[in-house]
Formats: structure tokens, sequence, C-alpha cells
């Protein structure tokens, strides 16, 4: 049986003058027969092509973003205690300043889906180097901030101007990439922002030097630096970020046949190059879909704990007084390395297929996630405190590489993903303008034990909820296994699998209740 976006698949190899089953036929036929012609050398030199124009690209945009947006918590304790840190200069109390981050969010969650519905018309390339351009600009403005009320308006316009980013990159790695390939390039992305944790740290140590140059403060300095070097980055973006796998820019890098081998590859539920620029169905759908929801709050509760966790962590750090300043800087390198080594290996787990993604995530990373921030609200013993943010801050990190491949294997069409990416994402990041919140100086006195009680217990909320997500998609995911494995199995035997792919329109019933059955032959 056809899948409703077999239509899509091109005259150029597929005959459409037939109709009804005839029609199905001969496009199947049509599909297999452009599968089968590449080799097992053609077909890993494509994708490699792909790999190379945006694995790194995507890699340097996120660390980028990640880096410009947390120095606000980096910035807090750079001259802490000192007349030229930015509370003093400011005059703000740690409470008012927790608001930088807030405010952040509110602005990211109002934009994010406006943003991500203007990438299909406006491309790819040109929306997220205009992103680029407008955050640096934004972000470079800081160092001009003379009081508090000015740096919430520039902290409101930066989250703003970045809202979009994150999902639409994610929406177009779904047109050039396999729901069960996601855990690559997303490996790549989450990687190198926790990469980020290392260069903004060894960043605000070299600039704390700075200090009083041009009769500038160090925080004013991280500022301005990091924002221009994000303006220059746009022009590289611009340059550089394809657009859709048969978009006209893509002719100086693939030929006609490896641009049509690239889409014909992806499951049904892909976005294509031909797509609408908008769908209301598809939207509408989206909202009717239970796992919109499902994936929306878990990804909402989990980063209610990360984003605490990530907040707080300079000054937890700082306050355990294992270094002195700048050297306090230093200590937030571990918990970064050690989340970019995890990430790694999530990745290639995830490239074999042992078991679904959400049976990872429960198994692997959630369990471990909750002990870890239980540590956090009990513990007094300042070694304790610095373990957990170390491996709390690994498994927060890590979780959203299965996290994204599983989201993509349910997401339809392109306005559908756009959307959906955008509208769960705004949602999610309601945990980032909460969490700061937390930290009042009233809660300071015994290390914040009850602030991260409260991010426990969200986690371990997080957890029902991705049980009710795995239930959702239950039958799909084993599908994504399976089909993943006998792609695997061929290539072991130097083929290319052109056979049977992931039904997402019509599912396959893999499951009876929560009882496997057969081998998904039924359709739901």
């Amino acid at each position: 049986m056809a899948s409703p976006r077999d239509a899509r698949v091109s005259s150029d190899y597929v005959s459409d003058s037939a109709e009804g089953a005839a029609t199905s036929v001969s496009e199947e036929e049509g599909k297999k027969a452009l599968l089968t012609s590449f080799t097992p050398e053609e077909d890993k030199a494509t994708r490699r092509k792909v790999d190379w124009r945006f694995l790194w690209l995507i890699g340097m945009m996120y660390i980028i973003k990640n880096v410009d947006y947390t120095n606000a918590a980096t910035v807090k304790v750079l001259q802490v205690g000192e007349d030229r840190n930015v509370l003093k200069e400011l005059k703000m109390t740690s409470d008012q300043y927790n608001w930088v981050q807030s405010i952040y969010f509110i602005s990211y969650i109002v934009f994010e889906v406006p943003s991500n519905m203007l990438l299909k018309r406006m491309t790819p390339r040109m929306w997220q180097s205009r992103i680029m351009l407008s955050w640096g600009i934004v972000l470079a403005c800081h160092a001009a901030a003379q009081n508090k009320e000015t740096l919430w308006a520039l902290r409101f316009l930066l989250g703003m101007c970045e809202a979009g980013m994150f999902p639409g990159i994610a929406a177009q790695l779904c047109g050039w990439y396999r729901s069960d390939e996601m855990g690559k390039p997303i490996m790549w992305m989450f990687a190198f922002q926790n990469c980020s944790g290392i260069i903004g740290s060894l960043l605000a140590y070299g600039i704390s030097y700075m200090n009083g140059m041009c009769g500038m403060s160090a925080w004013r300095w991280v500022y301005l630096l990091e924002g221009l070097f994000t303006i220059l980055f746009s022009g590289i973006v611009f340059l550089i970020l394809p657009d859709w796998p048969k978009s006209p820019r893509s002719d100086s890098w693939l030929s006609k046949r490896e641009q049509e081998y690239l889409e014909l590859r992806l499951s049904e539920n892909a976005p294509r190059t031909s797509d609408a620029h908008f769908s209301k169905d598809e939207m509408i759908a989206s909202l009717k879909d239970p796992r919109t929801y499902s994936f929306m709050i878990s990804q909402l509760l989990v980063n209610f704990g990360g984003y605490a966790l990530s907040w707080e962590l300079p000054t937890i750090t700082t306050n355990l007084g294992f270094a002195g300043l700048p050297r306090n800087q230093l200590l937030n390198i571990p918990p970064a390395a050690a989340s970019v080594l995890s990430i790694i290996f999530a990745g290639w787990f995830l490239k074999q297929a042992y078991m679904t993604r959400p049976a990872f995530i429960m198994f692997c990373i959630m369990g471990p996630q909750l002990i870890f921030f239980i540590v956090l609200a009990t513990t007094s013993t300042k070694a304790g405190i610095y373990i957990a943010c170390v491996l709390g801050t690994m498994f927060y990190s890590v979780y959203f590489i299965p996290f994204w491949a599983w989201r993509s294997s349910s997401l339809k069409g392109t306005t559908g993903t756009a959307f959906t990416l955008a509208f769960q994402s705004c949602v999610g990041q309601a945990g980032g303008v909460i969490a700061p919140q937390l930290f009042l100086e009233k809660f300071a006195h015994n290390g914040y034990r009850t602030p991260f009680a409260i991010c426990a217990a969200a986690i371990g909320v997080a957890c029902l909820t991705n049980l009710w997500t795995w239930w959702l998609t239950r039958n799909i995911e084993w599908d994504v296994r399976r089909v993943r494995r006998l792609r695997i199995a061929e290539e072991k035997r130097g083929r290319i699998f052109a056979g049977d792919d992931v039904r997402v329109f019509e599912e396959r019933v893999f499951y009876e209740g929560m009882e496997r059955r057969g081998n998904g032959t039924g359709m739901v």
C-alpha cells in the first residue's frame, strides 16, 4: 500500500500516467528502482556531502546561541563582590537578576511559533542568518546597559530575535535525515551546545583580565565581544546553510539524481521541497494529536529541572569555595565535558538501534537524572553537591538526543513539522521562565535545597509523562527500530535497503495494549 506522501515522488523517476492502484504500484516500483540504483559507496558519499554541509555549521550555530544566552549566569559571578560586578553597577539584587533569564524566555515563548511559520516561505538560509544577525546586534548592545530596566528590555529583545532557531533547524533536518538517523545531527548540536559550557567559562576567565580596559567592566566586554562574533558568523550562515534537497541552491553541490535520492529515502511523513508554504490542515491535525501535548509536557518538566541547574550552576560552584576569583569559572568545565562525552555515546548507541528511543530515555537517563536531583535537594557535603551538579547536568544534556530523534518520528508534513516543533518548544521553554525564580535569596542558606526539591518533583512527574508518550508512540517507535535493524543488516551485506518502511499515517499494530503481537502486519 502506498503512503499518502508517495504521490510526491518526482515524475523524473516515477511514471504518473496510470491511476489508482496501478499508479501506486508504479510509484513504489520507481522509488525502489532509484533507491536500489545507488551503491553503498554512492549512498555514503551523498550522505557525507549532507553531513559536511550541516553538522559543523549547525553545531557552531548552537554553540554560539548557548554561549550567548547562558553568559548571563556567568556574568553574574564575574568580579563578584567587587564594585565592577554587574549587580553592583546596575544596582540589582540577586532576585532581580533572576528576571534576566525569565524575561528572555518569556519573549522566546511568545515569538517561537510565528518565527517558525516563516521558515518555509523565507527559506531556512535567509531566516536563520536573520536570526543570528539580529540577536548578535542585541547582545552587543547589552554592554551599554546602565540600569536594570535597560538590561531587562534587552533580554526581552534577545529572546525575540533568537526565537525559532532551534525548532527551525530541527524542522529543516527532518527534510534531509530519516527519523532513525536524526540522532546524529542532534548529537552534533547538543555536543557543541555543551562545549559552550567549556568555551563560555574559558572566555569569561580570559575576559575577566580585561576588567577596566577602555573604562569598561569585564561583564560589558563579555557581551560586546560575543555579540560582535555572532554578527560576523551570521554572514557564514548566509553563505553556507542549505535550504531543502531540491531547492535551486542545492544544484551547486548535489546532482539532480542525488537530490531525488535524498528525498525518496525519507519516510512518508517527512517534509518535502515541493510542499506548500502553509497548510492549515496540518496545523489543525497537530493541535488535535495527543502526542503534541505529551511531548510538550515532558519537555517542559525536564527543562524545569535542567534550566534551574544550568542557571544556578556558576553560583553553586562559586559558593562551594573550591577556587577563588577568577578560577571559579573553571569549575563549570567538568559538567560540560561529562555532558559532551555522554552525548557522543548516546549518538552511537541510538545508531545501533539496540532498543527503542523511549526505552533508552526511561531506563538510562530519567532514573539517574532523578537520583541526582534528589541528591542536590538532600545533601550538604560540598563534594556531594559538586558531583551531583556534574552528573545531573550530564543526564539532563543527554536526554534531548534520543528525545528529539523520538519526536521526529511522528511529525507530519512541512507545516505540521514546523508548527509542532515550534509550539512544543515554546511551551517547553516555560521551564526557563519559572526555574530562575525558584532561586530566591531566602533559600540560599542551605544550598537551595527547597528549589532543588521542587525540581526533583518535576523530574519525577516527567518520568510519568515520558511513559505516557512512550505508550502513544509505541507502534511507530517499534517500527522505526525494526526498519533501522533491517537497514543495518542490508548495509552489512553491501546493499541499500529499499523495502518496507515505517508507517506513520496508518500505523502498524505491534502491541495489543502492552502485549506484543506478531510482526505488526495489521494497521490501527
